[in-house]
């Protein structure tokens, strides 16, 4: 869904080959959380952000894991990984066989976080079921660990997709510190601009930048978009603080609804019998053109996700009273 709204055309049956062609693949990297990456990048943006990954590894985990021999475990690791994908659980037991007194739970996140692994197949396959597998992505990708993307080359990507933005957005998107010195040798190649805060803004000289009375078309996203959680200050695309939904573990049900531009409503899709409906919940108050436009859009959002379905239906429901 999230390439669907951005992308013109957009076929999953695209994407999917592209997964089993092993030419994308999904892997812990922004943030230590899981991305979708074009596979000739993968592992040169993976070993930039390898210290970050391993910091996140303190607190119970990291605590629970003192003393051990980091490279061992990670050298087990690999060759567990060598007979095939395993999901979470096999590595896990595997790697508490061999180490009983250890929390299992604190070793198997440790190699996720310190191995370069991939999501196998059929994860992230429109339309396929299956457990997540974990493998190594120099072998599933058959190639060895490039040289890590520069902190300067990550820091212009980031602004030609979220900027203008604050040294603090970048460092937040990518969860990488200490970019204030990458920016500043940047600094003559780029544009500055001053928010209403007074705060620099950074961006690229031919990047596009609307004029501000440019409509925002309203746009469906899946559940905890990057682009929701892209800038220290959220307010950009949040301004009402709305509460990002994502229940713990992998329970997300409602993706986002962009109205003007920022974040107002939630969305699922239910099955009725052979028709698809989309509930909208508008999170404030919206004028009867914007439900109008989410109505179109949802449409074409349930075409989309439910192609087989004999009819659609896309329902709004009312905002909450504080909000009307």
């Amino acid at each position: 869904v999230g390439l669907w709204t951005r992308l013109q055309d957009f076929q999953a049956g695209e994407l999917a080959r592209l997964i089993e062609q092993r030419r994308a693949v999904r892997i812990h990297v922004m943030r230590g959380t899981i991305h979708l990456l074009n596979a000739r990048e993968a592992l040169a943006l993976r070993g930039l952000l390898a210290p970050m990954l391993e910091r996140m590894l303190g607190g119970t985990f990291g605590r629970h894991l003192r003393g051990l021999d980091v490279e061992e475990l990670l050298g087990a690791a690999r060759a567990h990984l060598k007979g095939g994908p395993l999901t979470r659980v096999q590595l896990r037991s595997a790697l508490a066989a061999q180490w009983p007194e250890r929390d299992a739970d604190s070793l198997s996140y440790a190699v996720v976080l310190l191995l370069p692994l991939v999501q196998a197949p059929p994860r992230g396959v429109w339309g396929a079921t299956g457990p997540v597998t974990w493998v190594t992505a120099e072998a599933w990708l058959k190639r060895r660990m490039p040289a890590a993307l520069t902190a300067a080359k990550i820091v212009q990507r980031y602004l030609a997709a979220y900027g203008p933005a604050t040294v603090a957005d970048i460092q937040a998107w990518s969860g990488l510190t200490r970019l204030r010195e990458v920016v500043e040798r940047l600094r003559p190649r780029l544009l500055v601009f001053a928010d209403e805060a007074g705060r620099e803004l950074f961006d690229l000289p031919n990047a596009p930048r609307p004029d501000p009375e440019t409509h925002a078309p309203s746009r469906f996203l899946p559940e905890y978009d990057n682009v929701l959680l892209s800038h220290a200050d959220r307010s950009r695309i949040n301004p009402e603080g709305h509460a990002i939904p994502l229940p713990p573990g992998n329970g997300a049900t409602r993706g986002t609804v962009l109205i003007d531009g920022a974040f107002r409503a939630t969305w699922r899709v239910v099955r009725e019998r052979d028709a698809a409906r989309l509930h909208v919940e508008p999170l404030t108050r919206i004028t009867r053109a914007q439900a109008a436009e989410v109505r179109a859009e949802g449409r074409r959002l349930l075409a989309f996700v439910a192609p087989a379905a004999s009819a659609y239906h896309v329902s709004l429901t009312a905002p909450p009273r504080s909000a009307r």
